[in-house]
């Protein structure tokens, strides 16, 4: 699809008459492509956090009420965060979109100021101080990210430790002289923080584990964990481009304001 674009945009350029040329250009010319390509991988990754995530999180409370937990109380907890953060999704999402838009825009005007590309534009001190204040808060933002990419991390290794212990289960089970050992592989959500350490049963074993492994349920959490997992990471990336398209258009307008130079 962007290929088609790129190609329809050059077919319009090449056919366009002589002041459409050079106005088409110079409008090219200053489109921050950084800050573009960082805003659709930010839109992509945050919609894939969040919308697998959402429904990763209601998945779990469906398999930890069935498996893990005989007592409401004891994932009452965990259902309530479960709950909240589904509510801090939905924030994300408008928050991310906002912001991305905002700093899309911003390098649009600092890109244009640089190269100077709608003639009478000038940058102001305003401009400036607005360009550092999206600089520290991408930083900042990034740093906050870093720390939800590393813990969306920790219900893709429960589940990859839950799918181990069923292989694991599954080869001694094809033995005949290891039919009673596949009874004592468990997994145990407590281990985790998902659950206290007064929940009982906490833990799942042998051929109770096999079973829970073989559900749709099983199934499809884990592959959902692991495409929110990569959407925080697609975010973080983008978030990465926008702190070098940002400090860098900063750092030029400062160098070009020292020299005396009106941008």
């Amino acid at each position: 699809m962007c290929v088609l674009l790129v190609f329809v945009v050059c077919l319009l350029i090449c056919f366009a008459p002589p002041g459409c040329y050079d106005c088409c250009v110079r409008c090219l010319g200053g489109v921050p492509y950084a800050s573009l390509v960082a805003t659709l991988l930010c839109f992509s990754g945050v919609a894939l956090f969040c919308g697998c995530g959402h429904e990763a999180l209601a998945e779990t409370e469906t398999l930890v009420e069935t498996y893990f937990a005989r007592n409401p109380e004891d994932y009452i907890t965990l259902a309530s965060f479960i709950e909240y953060f589904q509510y801090v999704i939905y924030g994300l999402a408008a928050f991310f979109f906002l912001y991305c838009i905002l700093l899309l825009a911003e390098g649009f005007y600092t890109t244009s100021a640089v190269k100077q590309t709608f003639g009478e534009f000038r940058s102001t001190r305003c401009g400036r101080c607005l360009s550092t204040t999206f600089v520290v808060a991408t930083y900042t933002l990034a740093v906050i990210w870093l720390v939800v990419f590393a813990v969306s991390a920790v219900p893709v290794y429960f589940f990859y430790n839950m799918a181990y212990a069923c292989h694991t289960i599954n080869i001694l089970s094809e033995t005949t002289a290891s039919l009673t050992q596949h009874a004592w592989v468990c997994i145990d959500a407590r281990q985790f923080g998902l659950l206290p350490w007064s929940t009982t049963p906490g833990r799942v074993c042998g051929s109770t584990l096999v079973a829970a492994c073989k559900t749709k349920e099983f199934f499809l959490t884990y592959d959902l964990y692991i495409a929110a997992f990569a959407g925080a990471g697609v975010t973080l990336l983008a978030l990465f481009l926008y702190i070098t398209s940002t400090t860098y258009n900063f750092a030029i307008l400062r160098f070009l304001g020292r020299k005396g130079i009106r941008c």
